[in-house]
Order: structure tokens, then C-alpha cells, then sequence
């Protein structure tokens, strides 16, 4: 299997795919989905950097959100480019509420340092499994040649973060039920998407 075919496999467990009709509105609006994927880069990589500050004891879990860290801030510059190559501006950022919503369900109460960690691992792991699939359908249905080639790349990526991440949830959630957490948070994520997929923006 090759690492596009597991990159597309590995995200299965998504209740739901996005309607195709979202490309659509992403071709008529490259600038504003462009400015928004950038930021999305951007901010996982605030994300990762927030949370190995929080666990310095986890040598591993340090080393590889660092890898992760940079390599989503080597991606923000590289969507920057492709913005400015198109003759199109970087836009502001803009609030994501899909985002939001993922984390009023999972960053909630506090408990102990290790049921935050997992709760944050999770709701990384879902990000990235979201964006994933966004980008395999940007792959398929794209017109743009360039693009399509782009954002294979980028998708990989993004699946190997969020195995990471789950990775994570599971080694240091030893006294936690994570894969009930992990489905019912599916089950979740499942039904919010519903009402997403409508904007030209990432998670829109």
C-alpha cells in the first residue's frame, strides 16, 4: 500500500465525508481558503508548541511536537508562497468555529495532568484527521493540477500527525478508556460537520 493509499485508509473512522459541493466553493474563492488554510497551519503549530510546554516530562512527546511544531510553520510559509505565486494577499485571520466547537466537547473540566493530555491529544488528532480528509477530497476534485499535487503532499502529512497524536493518547492514557473516548468523540465531531462544509474556509 502506498503512503497516499494509507494516508486515505487511516481516516475511516469519520462518521461523516465532506460534501464534494465545498470545492467547488473553494475554486471560486482560492484567496480566502488559501489565507485560512495558512492560518489553520499556523495555529496547530501554536497547538503544539501550548502543549509540550504543558508536559516537559514526556521526553518523547516533547521531541516530536517540536518536529510537528516546525514542520506546520515550514507548511504556513509554503501556502504563503502559493498565495503570493497566484498574485493574491494573505487575508486576516478569522475565528474557526468548527474548531471552537471541538473543544467546548473535549477541553472541558479539568481532572489529572494525564486526562487533560488526552483530551488535548484527541482533539489534535481530530483536527488533523478533518483537515486530512479535506485535503484527500481537494486531491480528487481539484482542477488544478499544482493543487492537487500540493495538497497529496500536505495530506500525508496531516495523516502521520494524526496518528502521532493518537499515538500519544493511548501511551500516556494507560488508566483511561481512550478508544471509547475517541469513538464517542467521533460520534460527535459526526454531527456538528453536518452543519459545516458550506464555506470556503478549511473547516468551514
Amino acid at each position: 500500500m502506498s503512503k497516499y493509499e494509507k494516508a486515505k485508509s487511516v481516516l475511516l473512522g469519520l462518521r461523516l465525508a465532506t460534501d464534494e459541493r465545498w470545492v467547488t466553493l473553494c475554486e471560486n474563492n482560492l484567496e480566502a481558503v488559501l489565507s485560512d488554510h495558512a492560518w489553520c497551519e499556523q495555529k496547530a503549530a501554536l497547538n503544539a508548541i501550548s502543549t509540550l510546554t504543558k508536559y516537559p516530562m514526556h521526553a518523547d512527546l516533547v521531541e516530536e511536537l517540536t518536529k510537528i511544531a516546525i514542520e506546520e510553520m515550514e507548511h504556513f510559509q509554503m501556502v504563503v508562497e502559493k498565495i503570493r505565486e497566484r498574485g493574491m494577499t494573505l487575508q486576516y485571520e478569522h475565528k474557526d468555529s468548527y474548531v471552537g466547537e471541538l473543544a467546548k466537547y473535549i477541553l472541558v473540566g479539568g481532572g489529572s495532568k494525564e486526562n487533560q493530555l488526552v483530551n488535548r491529544m484527541l482533539f489534535s488528532a481530530m483536527i488533523e484527521a478533518r483537515s486530512c480528509e479535506r485535503f484527500r477530497l481537494l486531491t480528487e476534485k481539484l482542477e488544478d493540477p499544482e493543487l492537487v499535487a500540493f495538497y497529496r503532499e500536505l495530506m500525508i502529512s496531516e495523516a502521520h500527525h494524526y496518528t502521532t497524536f493518537l499515538g500519544f493518547a493511548r501511551k500516556y492514557g494507560s488508566d483511561i478508556d481512550v478508544d471509547k473516548r475517541w469513538q464517542d468523540f467521533l460520534d460527535y465531531e459526526g454531527e456538528i460537520i453536518k452543519k459545516y462544509g458550506v464555506d470556503e474556509t478549511m473547516h468551514g
